[in-house]
């Protein structure tokens, strides 16, 4: 996870990050800053098989046919390397000073909404949506064509936050996550996690058995399904207890490196660059 570069260093990194031997490379959206999907797409044309990602992005404040446009061009010039991490958003003055929040309720209410529209683009097939904050078509009838598909079908891998929150017995945000292609764990209580803070592995154990439990209900299969886990090997950002083997056997398919601790400017980017060269943290073969 790159916490800072222009289009142009994040092209330079994804390449190095490549050479070493890293699965990902992810960038995080911003509503005034380097634009994420620019920036994807100009590491698609350095690289040739690195994963590229989103973490996150907060879909209820896209148009989700915009979302659509940019997530299917970043997956055909790549060749189907995109994934999108998806989730509300963490508010802050940086989202708050261009738009006012507006509730949670309805944010998860354009988080569903949008990815049901997104999804139903990306699929290459007539679309028809009306809903309470989005309508669509039908498409197909009149007008240009729309885009070709994107190379992943039906659509690039789509990973939700799914937010466990203690005490309660019903999980919609896991729920959610369930449904689609992947997981990244956040735990809450009275109040959600401070950054930095991690998530202990029982109860990651226990999340990940919950949501499997939901995907199992729903007829829907596990195998290809990722969970993620944000780590930060430093011990600067997330200090997690144990190896990477650990948290596979707690279930995670995905161990994303986050250096939000890494300042911003030319050292910090020197940093990053010497992390990637280092190349990924030992798994459990070694490697």
């Amino acid at each position: 996870m790159v916490p800072f570069a222009d289009a142009r260093e994040f092209a330079e990194l994804a390449a190095l990050g490549e050479q070493r031997g890293w699965d990902g490379v992810f960038t995080w959206e911003s509503l005034f800053g380097v634009h994420a999907w620019v920036t994807l797409g100009a590491a698609a044309m350095t690289t040739s098989r690195i994963r590229l990602g989103t973490l996150l992005t907060p879909v209820s404040r896209h148009r989700p046919w915009d979302l659509a446009s940019m997530m299917g061009t970043v997956d055909r010039l790549s060749g189907g390397r995109v994934v999108m991490c998806a989730g509300l958003g963490a508010l802050h003055p940086g989202w708050t000073r261009f738009e006012p929040d507006e509730g949670r309720r309805l944010r998860a209410e354009k988080l569903d909404e949008g990815l049901a529209v997104l999804s139903g683009l990306l699929a290459d097939e007539e679309l028809t949506f009306d809903g309470r904050h989005f309508s669509v078509g039908p498409t197909g009838q009149g007008g240009p064509p729309g885009p070709p598909p994107p190379a992943q079908r039906p659509h690039p891998p789509i990973w939700l936050v799914g937010a466990f929150r203690r005490g309660r017995t019903r999980q919609p945000s896991l729920e959610r996550a369930a449904r689609w292609d992947g997981l990244l764990v956040s735990v809450v209580g009275d109040e959600p996690l401070e950054p930095g803070a991690a998530v202990d592995l029982e109860t990651y154990g226990r999340v990940v058995r919950t949501v499997r439990g939901m995907r199992e209900d729903a007829g829907l299969p596990w195998d290809g399904y990722d969970v993620v886990v944000e780590a930060d090997s430093s011990g600067e950002f997330v200090q997690l207890e144990g190896t990477p083997a650990d948290w596979q056997e707690a279930g995670a398919t995905w161990w994303v490196e986050s250096w939000w601790s890494v300042p911003p400017g030319p050292h910090g980017l020197a940093e990053v660059r010497r992390r990637i060269e280092a190349g990924p943290p030992a798994g459990p073969s070694g490697s």
